[in-house]
């Protein structure tokens, strides 16, 4: 009887599977409001009584196991601004920002990859000015998925952490949407819209990609995240190469309270002949969550 119980008990010592502690699917993200508001009264320096908001969310969707890695990363900001003496909201920010990497290791950091990019925006965009009566008017001149990209391709990942890492690809397909409106109507066609030509709706490149991102804390509470890729199309004008570089950093004050700066340059000569430069600064309240 005493071998037979001590020979049970192995039994079910052995059918105990340990438990895995290790996470696969890893999110952290961040919601955030940024107001700002300005009035005057009787003041000789002059000014214009305005208030604006904006709304962003940076949102990350990690998976690791084995062998594959999945990173996934929404970048989103819609901002409006309101003063007295305009007869419209104009935009201060609006963007929308997708991007999804597979990977499988190869060696030591480097890892073989397929990644996807999208960027278009949410509401329309206008051109502004004013008339022979000098009244203020505007021309619409963007839309939602007007334009909007998509990029993806093969290529090799090289990553150290989730806060480090860069892919290169360099067979890169970018198509260009644009609502063929844009295209067709004569108010609008004057060459090309943003590289799409008239009466198309898309624009196909195959070219070379290269994505980075760096995120680091110079300070306690005080981090920066940057996020720079540059594309070279092989079937025209090659040498002409399009640059995204964003930086955003964040100095919290507490759990709710931070001041936030996001800046952006964007270099694409289909879109515009010149530097493309956005930058947002102000008092946030967050809503940060991660597992």
């Amino acid at each position: 009887m005493l071998i037979l119980g001590i020979y049970m008990a192995k039994a079910q010592d052995a059918a105990v599977v340990p438990t895995d502690t290790i996470k696969a699917w890893k999110t952290k993200g961040v919601f955030g409001l940024l107001l700002n508001q300005s009035s005057f009264s009787n003041w000789v320096a002059g000014g214009e009584n305005n208030i604006s908001g904006t709304v962003n969310a940076n949102y990350d969707l990690n998976y690791a196991k084995s062998d594959w890695s999945w990173d996934s990363k929404l970048i989103a900001s819609y901002g409006l601004v309101k003063t007295n003496n305009s007869a419209f909201e104009k935009k201060t920010d609006d963007r929308f920002e997708f991007n999804s990497l597979v990977g499988k290791k190869a060696f030591g950091y480097w890892s073989y990859s397929f990644f996807l990019n999208f960027k278009t925006q949410f509401t329309k965009g206008f051109v502004y000015g004013t008339d022979v009566n000098n009244a203020e008017i505007r021309t619409e001149n963007t839309n939602i998925f007007s334009p909007g990209y998509l990029t993806f391709g093969p290529g090799m990942q090289w990553k150290k952490d989730d806060n480090l890492k860069f892919n290169l690809a360099p067979l890169t397909s970018k198509i260009t949407f644009v609502d063929d409106f844009y295209t067709s109507d004569p108010l609008y066609v004057d060459g090309t819209y943003f590289g799409v030509d008239p009466g198309k709706s898309t624009r196909y490149e195959l070219g070379f990609y290269a994505s980075g991102y760096y995120k680091f804390a110079v300070m306690t509470n005080v981090t920066f995240e940057n996020i720079l890729s540059l594309y070279s199309n092989y079937l025209e004008d090659p040498q002409n190469v399009d640059m995204d570089y964003q930086l955003n950093i964040v100095m919290k004050i507490n759990k709710l309270l931070s001041t936030n700066l996001s800046f952006q340059t964007i270099y694409d000569d289909n879109a515009f002949r010149g530097f493309q430069v956005r930058q947002v600064f102000g008092l946030a309240v967050n809503y940060t969550f991660s597992n």
